[in-house]
């Protein structure tokens, strides 16, 4: 038997449900908002990018296939926790290497199930997303509530230092050589990067004067979580490189290359989370199905031309620099297990350093 537990929103919104994953004694806390992804569960909560989130999935059955080591995306921190309606206990397929309870609390991921989920997302849709804490009731519901009361979103907060690397590292074996600043970067990018490059893959604060004495064919700007306006430092770095080098930015890596090219971000109402988002190509009408995760998005950038939108909100899915070889996509083109409509953009990079070099 799971051992009841409770979540508590911000605006006083409480849901039951039982604990599972790890619990370290106290309520876990996060922006909580909601994915729609059918699979990649694991790929999802291992994403750097999650950081300072509570993930809800909207589908109701989560863990039927089980984990595999090849699909994690970082060892590092990434999602603060997971609310599900029903969690499989029993996981039915030849890669599975165990199920996902089990790897919740080897990971140190607190999770609640049995929470009435579309309740709850109907509940952000309107509200947007909120911070709350969650727990067993055996801490106690003033406890629960108390820290839900206390909880902090993303906005304003720095936190790509807690998910960067400490230390320099190197991927792939591609002809080209890239650099990658790790902002929260995921492994399947590096891998699918690896392919075309050697890729270097640097902690965020690194100067760009350094990165560019390496003289690289290009450089990446990963994904991440947090705010992109707490991100000053970045956008300065992201300055220093742009007309020296090739550069690609991915989800937050765009972010901060519409920042350093003179636009602005502004948060969503409940972001844009899940494996069916549609983007439009401006340049060819064609429209990809796209893995996206993002609670930000790009104004209006001046120094730049729109290449993508989001046909459900047309919010900016893309961009690329008018006079310096530097492009950008909100969305993943890495992304695992999939959408891969958006895989061409690799190749993309490749031409333009190619083209560079």
């Amino acid at each position: 038997m799971r051992p009841p537990a409770l979540l508590a929103l911000a605006d006083g919104t409480e849901l039951e449900g039982e604990a599972v994953g790890w619990w370290d004694g106290r309520p876990a806390t996060g922006e909580v908002v909601f994915n729609t992804a059918m699979t990649g569960y694991q790929e999802i909560l291992t994403d750097p990018s999650y950081f300072g989130q509570v993930v809800c999935f909207t589908y109701p059955h989560i863990g039927n296939y089980g984990v595999s080591p090849d699909d994690t995306e970082s060892v590092r921190r990434a999602a603060s926790g997971v609310v599900v309606r029903e969690l499989t206990d029993r996981p039915s397929s030849w890669r599975a290497g165990g199920d996902l309870g089990g790897f919740l609390a080897e990971r140190r991921i607190p999770g609640i199930a049995g929470v009435d989920t579309r309740r709850l997302t109907r509940h952000l849709r309107e509200r947007g997303a909120l911070p709350a804490a969650f727990g067993p009731l055996e801490l106690g519901r003033d406890a629960i509530v108390a820290a839900a009361a206390g909880a902090v979103g993303t906005d304003g907060r720095d936190l790509v230092g807690e998910v960067t690397t400490p230390s320099t590292y190197r991927v792939g074996d591609g002809p080209l050589r890239v650099v990658a600043y790790d902002f929260g970067v995921k492994a399947t990018m590096l891998r699918l990067l690896g392919r075309i490059a050697t890729v270097e893959v640097v902690p965020a604060t690194t100067p760009a004067a350094l990165v560019l004495a390496s003289a690289p064919d290009g450089v990446l700007l990963s994904n991440g979580p947090g705010d992109p306006a707490a991100l000053h430092w970045a956008v300065e770095t992201v300055r220093g490189l742009l007309g020296e080098v090739p550069v690609l930015g991915i989800c937050l890596g765009h972010q901060l290359l519409g920042a350093a090219l003179g636009g602005g971000t502004f948060k969503l109402g409940f972001g844009h989370h899940g494996a069916n988002h549609p983007v439009k190509c401006l340049a060819t009408g064609q429209v990809e199905i796209t893995s996206q995760n993002h609670n930000y998005a790009v104004a209006d950038v001046p120094g730049a031309e729109v290449t993508h939108v989001n046909l459900n909100d047309g919010v900016v899915e893309g961009l690329a620099c008018r006079d310096v070889p530097a492009f950008g996509v909100q969305y993943h083109p890495e992304a695992a297990p999939g959408p891969h409509d958006a895989g061409y953009l690799f190749e993309r990079f490749r031409l333009l350093m190619a083209r560079g070099s």
